[in-house]
C-alpha cells in the first residue's frame, strides 16, 4: 500500500543521522496522520520521537489499558492462565463478532473484548483499581468516568488520559520489575501480548482505538516492545486526524518501521 510505504520510508529517517530528518518526517506524516511515535532503545538508553510535542500530549488509552487491567486481575486472582476458561458470553450479540463467544484470557486480549475487560474492572472495583493506578502512576490517574469505562473516550465524560511518552516510561518500569506485579504474572502478560514472531525479532503489543459520538474512528494506539538482536525496544504510537485512524493502522506503522530497520 502506497501510504504505508511512504510512512515507512520517512520513519526510516528517524534512525539515520540527518540535519533535516525531523522536518522531512513531519512533512510526510502531515499528509497522512498526526503521529506520535516514541521508540526507546533500552540498551542505549535513548528515545527517538517523531514529534516531541505530540508525544507529550495525553489522550485516552482506549484498549491499551488492557495491559494493566490484565496485570491487576492476575495479581488479585481473578485471572489464571492465558488459556484457562475465563469470559462467559452473556448472549448479547455485538458488532465485533469475536466478542460473541466464551473466551480465554488469550482470546479476549487478542480480539480486545471490551465486555470481558469491563467485567474484570467491575470485579476489581473502584477502590482497588484506584490504588493500583496510583501505585504505578498511570497517566492522569482519573477513573471518575466510571469503573468499567474510565479508559474509553465517551461523550460527556472525562476519561483517564496518558501520553505516548508516559506509556513508554511505564513499560520500561514494568520490564525493569519496578511495578507491583509478580514475575509470574508479567510472564503471562508477555505470552498473550506476542503478536508477531520472525527470524529477526519478536513483537509484543496491544492496540487501542477510539470512536467519537458518531461511531467514527478518531484515535489509534499501538503500545508494546520489540526484542531483536539481543536488544529490546519499547514503543508507543498514537495517531489522530487523517482517514479512519485506528489501532490497526497504528500497529502497521510500527511494524513497517521496525521492518525497514531490519529488526522484524
Amino acid at each position: 500500500m502506497r501510504f504505508f510505504k511512504q510512512v515507512t520510508f520517512w520513519l526510516f529517517l528517524l534512525f539515520i543521522p540527518s540535519v533535516c530528518r525531523a522536518q522531512e518526517t513531519q512533512v510526510a506524516l502531515a499528509k497522512t496522520y498526526d503521529t506520535a511515535l516514541v521508540i526507546y532503545d533500552r540498551s542505549a538508553g535513548r528515545a527517538t520521537r517523531i514529534d516531541p510535542e505530540l508525544s507529550a500530549q495525553r489522550k485516552p488509552p482506549c484498549s491499551t489499558f488492557k495491559i494493566y487491567n490484565t496485570l491487576i486481575g492476575l495479581e488479585l486472582g481473578y485471572l489464571k492462565g492465558p488459556d484457562d476458561p475465563w469470559y462467559k458470553w452473556d448472549g448479547v450479540r455485538r458488532d465485533m463478532e469475536g466478542w460473541n463467544n466464551d473466551l480465554t484470557l488469550r482470546e479476549a486480549f487478542r480480539v480486545s473484548a471490551v465486555p470481558a475487560f469491563q467485567g474484570l474492572a467491575r470485579q476489581i472495583g473502584a477502590e482497588r483499581m484506584k490504588e493500583y493506578i496510583e501505585k504505578i502512576g498511570y497517566g492522569s490517574q482519573d477513573i471518575s468516568a466510571g469503573i468499567d469505562s474510565f479508559w474509553l473516550p465517551r461523550s460527556n465524560t472525562k476519561p483517564m488520559m496518558i501520553s505516548a511518552d508516559e506509556q513508554v516510561a511505564l513499560l520500561n518500569k514494568l520490564l525493569d520489575g519496578k511495578l507491583p506485579f509478580s514475575d509470574k504474572n508479567i510472564s503471562v502478560l508477555r505470552d498473550i501480548m506476542q503478536v508477531v514472531k520472525t527470524e529477526k525479532g519478536v513483537l509484543y503489543g496491544k492496540t487501542g482505538s477510539g470512536t467519537n459520538s458518531e461511531g467514527k474512528w478518531f484515535l489509534g494506539w499501538f503500545v508494546g516492545f520489540l526484542e531483536s538482536g539481543g536488544k529490546t525496544y519499547v514503543f508507543a504510537c498514537n495517531i489522530t486526524g487523517g482517514e479512519k485512524p485506528s489501532g490497526k493502522v497504528a500497529r502497521e506503522i510500527v511494524e513497517e518501521t521496525f521492518k525497514a530497520q531490519g529488526l522484524l
